[in-house]
């Protein structure tokens, strides 16, 4: 296989530096709520430290490969609120989805 060439891997590394992701962030009190309301409970760390262990080592991850993650606190009450608008349930997928909603809004988007 052929090695890129230096301008292709510039290349690739400024598309890559312009993918911007949302990542899922909570306080303790926050993430003890979200989980206490879940309808997939077991999809969450079995402590929030381990939960923040988890996160942190996520979004380094991201990071090193030149995606920019962004945090994207999950308030209980306006996500209860967007499930309830949204006909949706707590669970990972409407979790990740409203964090998508969000990081959008805060970019500007539509």
């Amino acid at each position: 296989m052929k090695k890129p060439t230096l301008h292709q891997r510039l290349r690739a590394k400024r598309r890559s530096q312009s993918l911007v992701i949302g990542l899922t962030w909570y306080t303790e009190e926050t993430w003890a709520e979200v989980k206490a309301t879940a309808s997939d409970p077991e999809c969450f760390e079995e402590s929030f430290a381990k939960w923040k262990a988890m996160a942190v080592s996520a979004r380094r991850e991201f990071q090193r490969s030149g995606v920019r993650a962004i945090e994207c606190l999950i308030a209980p009450q306006e996500f209860a609120a967007w499930c309830a608008l949204n006909s949706q349930e707590n669970n990972a997928t409407s979790r990740a989805e409203f964090v998508s909603e969000k990081l959008t809004a805060a970019q500007g988007g539509s």
